[in-house]
């Protein structure tokens, strides 16, 4: 394997701590339309840009929508974000999980540049980057969110437009790290040398490693062993 010279981490569940309240807020948000959806379906859809996990969901349970479908899908959509700035504005459990701060200094001490890439809008990427400090975080060396791109995950735009901001032409030189299936699905597209699923967040490791990652973690304390290991980190 080609040295990895960028690192793309998704934010909630893999790098910042989410105990459900993602998948609350969506669910919430449709409950304000009068359109009941399961947990298990909300957490399907975690790593979507949220428009298209909204259609998504539409799809599934086979909602008959009197009207454009178009503007409901942006109301649930707006219900949605305002909730969760509100919740990352206010909550107390909001924090990086553990070993990530640590992780991506020790990424740029082997010259690896990292980024964060997320299904959320660019407003709500920015609650959590002020509130955490990382939007001044010298480890950190871009951000980008699915509404900057024309297509969110699992395409890969978003990788592809941090790579250019980053300097880094192959994509065989790219690691890509989330804790959903659209995650690796993305890495996958993107052609990145290394995809990696975490369990800290949205799947488990058996629904994970049904999308073929090259590797499964339990924590990011593992990846810096992986790269070690492999030879791709010096």
């Amino acid at each position: 394997m080609k040295p990895i010279q960028l690192a793309v981490f998704d934010i909630a569940g893999t790098t910042v701590e989410d105990d459900g309240n993602v998948a609350e807020s969506f669910i919430s948000a449709f409950r304000q339309f009068n359109i009941s959806i399961t947990k298990e379906s909300a957490v399907r859809v975690m790593g979507y840009r949220k428009k298209e996990a909204i259609r998504i969901l539409l799809d599934e349970f086979n909602i008959t929508i009197q009207g454009d479908e178009h503007e409901l899908v942006e109301r649930v959509h707006d219900r949605f974000i305002q909730q969760m700035i509100h919740f990352y504005q206010t909550t107390t459990r909001l924090k990086p999980l553990p070993g990530a701060e640590s992780l991506f200094a020790w990424l740029q001490s082997k010259n690896i540049k990292v980024a964060l890439n997320t299904g959320f809008v660019k407003a709500i990427t920015n609650e959590i980057l002020t509130r955490l400090g990382w939007d001044d975080n010298a480890d950190i060396n871009a951000v980008i969110s699915s509404d900057e791109v024309q297509n969110g995950r699992p395409y890969p735009d978003m990788i592809m437009a941090l790579m250019q901001q980053t300097g880094v032409a192959d994509p065989e030189q790219v690691l890509k790290i989330g804790d959903t299936l659209v995650d690796i699905q993305e890495g996958r597209n993107a052609r990145c040398g290394l995809v990696i699923g975490v369990t800290t967040g949205a799947n488990t490791r058996e629904e994970l490693a049904a999308q073929t990652p090259d590797r499964v973690i339990g924590s990011l304390d593992e990846l810096p062993f992986i790269l070690m290991q492999t030879n791709i980190a010096v």
